[in-house]
């Protein structure tokens, strides 16, 4: 059993801060070819994630602590939606259905986020991100 306490959030976080990349998971997934993809993901401020969909699976996140800007996108990189998720505002998550351009902006340092999609782990491919 693991527990989803501040201590492993806090442990998480600081390795986001640490990291290039200002982000880093924490995966309950046993490996990549496991059939549900289940991961915290710490966020900071400044993280850059390209405008991409997922093609083979759905997408759920819930912010567990922090806030994040989801955005939506149409083929022509217009923004068709936008949700601020914010636990403390009473808005815990969003289901980002197959082939859903998105992405996301960190609002707030120490943002945890409960990431989950169908597996296998696939590298989002060069058609799949909007540029």
């Amino acid at each position: 059993m693991e527990i989803i306490e501040d201590q492993l959030l806090d442990q998480v976080s600081r390795k986001a801060k640490e990291n290039q990349r200002l982000r880093m998971n924490y995966n309950f997934h046993t490996s990549p070819e496991a059939g549900a993809q289940r991961l915290l993901n710490a966020l900071e401020p400044g993280t850059e994630l390209p405008i991409h969909r997922h093609t083979h699976t759905a997408e759920t996140y819930l912010v567990i602590r922090g806030k994040i800007k989801v955005l939506l996108y149409n083929d022509m990189k217009q923004i068709t939606d936008t949700v601020v998720l914010d636990p403390l505002q009473g808005n815990y998550g969003v289901n980002i259905p197959i082939g859903q351009w998105h992405t996301l902006e960190v609002l707030t340092s120490g943002t945890v986020i409960f990431e989950v999609k169908d597996g296998p782990y696939t590298p989002i491919s060069e058609e799949n991100i909007l540029i």
